[in-house]
């Protein structure tokens, strides 16, 4: 596939600051590959398996973008890249397992970072082996729309990678701002009451999912409602970022609500399952 040139005659990729991996094949990781190539970089994806390379190859096929995509199912290719960032699961055994993996495979140049919404980064820093090149890279879905990215750094964070992890933002057209390493960071922990409070509401009276969204969306101007809103982040996902943020309470008032678990228990995770609050075709 022939690339873009620039007034240098240099390929778009190569004027783009990093080269780029993504460890996982999921909602967000397609989302950060379409959004990295669409701003002239060119991204290699591991993906676990066979079935989950043909899913992400079919997704990011979908996409308008000039640039290299390698999806595989072999790590080591990898191994080239500048800045690798590992997007799978939100289940920390999965992430320990498999970030000091990653690490193995980069230069000591390289940066390593986490996608996750809600795990406290200076022990994943730890788990990967290199806490001065590892980062916490927030992007919010759906990636290609959504402008913020929560930047967390440990302790141990050298300043060259911050510097790296800011323009490496500003490459994809998001505005970083630097969070503190608490659970949730800022924008889950302010959220995630809200939305978790709605859905007791839903158990409490019994109002249509519809009703509720429509009073946050006509009283609020919120762009979408809440039992929507969940739908869209996965209700795994939300299950996910709800045992991390309350896991230490037996407060029902704090712990994710019931329904959520029924629904993940059943398969319902919204959106990419085709079923949650709301039916999808």
């Amino acid at each position: 596939m022939s690339q873009p040139e620039t007034s240098e005659g240099q390929t778009a990729s190569e004027t783009f600051p990093e080269r780029v991996g993504i460890a996982g094949s999921g909602t967000i990781a397609c989302g950060l590959a379409a959004c990295v190539m669409g701003h002239g970089g060119a991204v290699v994806m591991w993906t676990r398996s066979e079935d989950s390379q043909r899913r992400a190859r079919k997704t990011l096929a979908r996409q308008k973008h000039g640039q290299e995509l390698t999806v595989t199912t072999d790590r080591d290719a990898l191994a080239a890249a500048t800045l690798v960032v590992e997007a799978v699961v939100e289940e920390p055994a999965v992430k320990h397992e498999l970030l000091p993996s990653l690490r193995s495979l980069l230069s000591d140049e390289a940066l390593l970072a986490t996608t996750t919404s809600s795990l406290n980064i200076a022990e994943l820093a730890r788990a990967s082996g290199d806490p001065s090149r590892f980062f916490g890279l927030h992007v919010f879905n759906p990636v290609a729309k959504m402008k913020l990215v929560e930047l967390c750094f440990p302790p141990d964070a050298g300043d060259a990678g911050g510097a790296r992890a800011a323009t490496f933002c500003e490459a994809i057209g998001k505005s970083a701002v630097e969070v503190p390493d608490e659970p949730g960071f800022v924008v889950n922990r302010l959220l995630f009451p809200y939305l978790f409070d709605a859905v007791r509401l839903l158990e409490r009276t019994g109002m249509e999912p519809a009703e509720i969204d429509q009073c946050m969306k006509l009283g609020a101007s919120h762009p979408m409602g809440p039992l929507a809103l969940l739908d869209l982040v996965g209700l795994d996902v939300a299950d996910a970022i709800g045992e991390a943020l309350y896991g230490d309470t037996d407060d029902p008032a704090h712990r994710p609500p019931g329904r959520i678990k029924q629904l993940v228990g059943a398969g319902q995770l919204g959106r990419k399952s085709g079923t949650g609050f709301y039916d999808y075709d």
